[in-house]
Formats: C-alpha cells, sequence, structure tokens
C-alpha cells in the first residue's frame, strides 16, 4: 500500500484548441504559399530577416574556427558513444529468407528512409546533443540525406555549438530556421530544401503539435512532452545524491515532473529536507523550484514489487534505480524510456552521449514503445517468392477465405492460379 510524503495535485485538462487551429492554420499557409509563408514567419517569429536560411560551408568553418578545442573532443566522444552504440543495434536487425514450407520462400529486408528532417530546438537551454541524437543515429541507420534545422539565436544564426554539432553528426544540409515554419518546410521542401520522409526533433508545443499534424504525411520519431525523471531508491541510497537527480530534470522547465519511489519512509524525509536544502542555492530555481512544487511526488511503497508496480503505472521517460536489488528491477520493470542502474549512473549521461538515445516517451507512452533508436529509421519490408507448384497448392486455401470474405475480385485471383498452373 502506498503513501505520499509529498504528492503533486491532479492535472489540470489542457485546452489545445487554441494551440492546435493556429498550428493548422500555419501548416495550410506554408503548404499553399511555400517560401513567401516560411520568410514570413521566420521574420515575425524568429526574427530572421536574411534571405539566405541555408548554412554555407564558410559559415560551418567560421564557427568551427572559433569554438574550444575541449567542446570538440568532447562531442567527439559523444558522437562515437552514441553512434557505436546504434551500430550495435543495427547489428540486431538482420535481413532473412525462409521456405516455410516446401515452394514458398518469404523474406524480410531492412530498407533505410531515404530522407530524414532533423530538428534541434533552440529555446533557454539550446540541446545541443539532440543533433548527435538525432542526426548521428540516422546516418548510422544508412539514411541518404539528412535536412537539419534549428532557429537563429541572432543575426549570425543558431547557437554555433549547435552549429558545428549538426556538422560533425552528419547532415547534409542545415537551416537556420525554427518552430513550426521549419517542420513544414522540411516536409513541403521549402526555401531550397528537399522534401523529407520523416521528421525528427523535441521542440516547444507549438513544434509538438506541428509534428501531430504532419503525421502521415510524413513519418515521426515520437510525441514528446515535458521531461520527466522517477528514482526507485530504498534505504542504501544516498538522499543528496537523489534530490540531486531530482532537480537535475526538473530545471528543464516548471512542467517537468520529478517523482521518487521508496521503500523507507526515513529515506523519503531525508530526501525532501535535500530538495529543499539544495533549491535555496541551485542556479535554476527559477525553473526547477515551480517543477518540484507543482509535479514533485515523494511515495513510500512496503516492497520492492509494489515499487516496480508504481513504476510500471508511471511509465516515466527516465527510470533510476539506486538500490540494493538493482538486478531484480532490471528484471521485472516494464514501463520506461531508459534505465538508469545504480547511483553511478544518472540521466544526464544519457542525455548528453554515454551512448543510448535522449529522445524518449513522455506522458505514459513508455507503456506502448520505446524512444528514438536506429530502428526507427528503418523499414522493416517483406517479400515472398512462390513455386508454381505452391501457388497451385495454397490457391484453394486463399480462394475459400477470399470467399467467406466476400472479396470476389480478390478470389478470382487466386482461382486462375490454380487453373495456370493445373498440372505443372
Amino acid at each position: 500500500m502506498k503513501t505520499y510524503i509529498k504528492q503533486a495535485p491532479p492535472p489540470k485538462p489542457q485546452d489545445k484548441t487554441r494551440l492546435e487551429a493556429s498550428v493548422r492554420a500555419m501548416l495550410a499557409d506554408i503548404a499553399e504559399n511555400r517560401d513567401m509563408a516560411v520568410k514570413r514567419y521566420a521574420r515575425d517569429l524568429d526574427k530572421w530577416d536574411s534571405g539566405d536560411f541555408r548554412v554555407s560551408m564558410d559559415q560551418i568553418r567560421k564557427v568551427e574556427r572559433s569554438l574550444p578545442g575541449s567542446f570538440k573532443e568532447d562531442l567527439d566522444y559523444s558522437i562515437r558513444q552514441v553512434t557505436g552504440f546504434a551500430k550495435k543495434q543495427l547489428e540486431t536487425l538482420q535481413d532473412f529468407e525462409t521456405e516455410i514450407e516446401p515452394g514458398i520462400v518469404l523474406g524480410q529486408k531492412m530498407i533505410p528512409v531515404q530522407r530524414v528532417g532533423c530538428y534541434v530546438p533552440g529555446g533557454k537551454f539550446p540541446l545541443v546533443a539532440s543533433a548527435v541524437m538525432s542526426v548521428g543515429t540516422a546516418k548510422t541507420a544508412g539514411v541518404a540525406h539528412v535536412t537539419a534545422c534549428a532557429p537563429p539565436r541572432d543575426a549570425e544564426g543558431m547557437y554555433p555549438y549547435t552549429l558545428y554539432a549538426l556538422h560533425a553528426a552528419g547532415a547534409d544540409e542545415i537551416y537556420n530556421l525554427g518552430g513550426v515554419q521549419a517542420m513544414a518546410s522540411m516536409v513541403h521542401g521549402c526555401i531550397g530544401m528537399s522534401p523529407v520522409d520523416m521528421i525528427t526533433g523535441a521542440g516547444n508545443p507549438y513544434v509538438a503539435e506541428s509534428k501531430r499534424q504532419l503525421f502521415g504525411e510524413v513519418g515521426i520519431d515520437l510525441l514528446a512532452g515535458p521531461t520527466e525523471i522517477l528514482i526507485i531508491a530504498d534505504d542504501s541510497a544516498d538522499p543528496a545524491l537523489v534530490a540531486t537527480d531530482l532537480l537535475g530534470q526538473a530545471e528543464h522547465g516548471p512542467d517537468s515532473p520529478a517523482w521518487l519511489v521508496t521503500t523507507s519512509h526515513k529515506l523519503g524525509e531525508a530526501v525532501l529536507k535535500e530538495l529543499e536544502r539544495q533549491l535555496a542555492v541551485l542556479p535554476t530555481r527559477n525553473t526547477a523550484e515551480p517543477a518540484w512544487r507543482d509535479h514533485g511526488e515523494i511515495v513510500v511503497v512496503e516492497s520492492d514489487d509494489e515499487a516496480i508496480a508504481v513504476a510500471d503505472a508511471y511509465a516515466p521517460e527516465h527510470l533510476e534505480v539506486m538500490s540494493a536489488r538493482n538486478d531484480y528491477f532490471l528484471q521485472n520493470l516494464r514501463n520506461y524510456g531508459s534505465l538508469f542502474l545504480g547511483e553511478e549512473s544518472t540521466v544526464a549521461y544519457g542525455d548528453k552521449g554515454v551512448g543510448t538515445n535522449h529522445t524518449l516517451p513522455t506522458s505514459r507512452a513508455a507503456r506502448y514503445t520505446g524512444g528514438l533508436w536506429v530502428g526507427k529509421f528503418i523499414k522493416t519490408v517483406t517479400y515472398q517468392r512462390l513455386t508454381p507448384q505452391a501457388s497451385r497448392r495454397i490457391a484453394p486455401i486463399m480462394s475459400r477465405i477470399c470467399g467467406v470474405e466476400g472479396m470476389l475480385a480478390h478470389q478470382i485471383t487466386a482461382d486462375v492460379r490454380e487453373k495456370r498452373y493445373a498440372g505443372r
């Protein structure tokens, strides 16, 4: 039976009618008026008056020369880790062919998506590592062409570190363009872009809504809401470290939930005190404090199995485990975006480049999907090949199923093959 040391108030119903209508109007405008509409939105929303959106190689080289070598080395490490893990994932995806019964050959092929658009958000925290997670993983999957967009920060264009990261991760073309107009431009092929087959990347609610509305016309990675962390901890955990990791995610924004599930009431109380102490001196208190106040929870449970049940019900984006039975939790937890086992591991490692991807399901979507990975950029397609004898053998079976369904034209395609291959 669970009890709360701190419980967040029930979430208020969100009316997204105005947001949906606004995004729908922008998408329709761009689809109809194309470059003219994109330039207008770029001017009004991004304050970008330049007629040039695509970043030239000269600009990339200029930024490359200006950045410290230490950052380049750090980013190279992140790229090696993320693409290295993606390559290992890729090895698990195999083409195969099997003769499932005499004369019937079925096969599977892995075909990369041809063109992908990757968006990296700007805002208060320009997520430089997102360039590696999306572009680097797409290129590892074998995507032929990656178009990348990020919003300009000033008259010089996007955040220099983001630009360098996009180029280093393998983007084929890079544009100073943000928001809905970036997503729509990549889909429709505006301002010199080639239309893409899939779009990826996080962003503000307008970006997320544009992805939702564009899905179907193109593929998407996933729909992401505010970032989340849940920590499972027992009395072996360090309260100060637990509090530190909760606040590490809460700083993303005032709507970012941070949850602790513990088998120790004493630990829960200690973490609550630590949170108050650390918030008093936290540099990003302005965002972390309202996030903890409005969305933070400390739940006390009676057993590890109950902790697992609670965590699976929350289905968090990031799930840390600090306990004496980490392997037990690894074996039995089911719903999470990415799992961080032991105090030595922390969400920031996954976010910035330990190797796993940081684009993960939120809002309980971990109940039915994982996060972005190399397989997201690959289509698993099938094929079949039959001998005349096998085709004649199964034709009556397929014909009868067609007949039951009332699909008479389908039935005829089977019947003619039974007659065509009779006697062969």
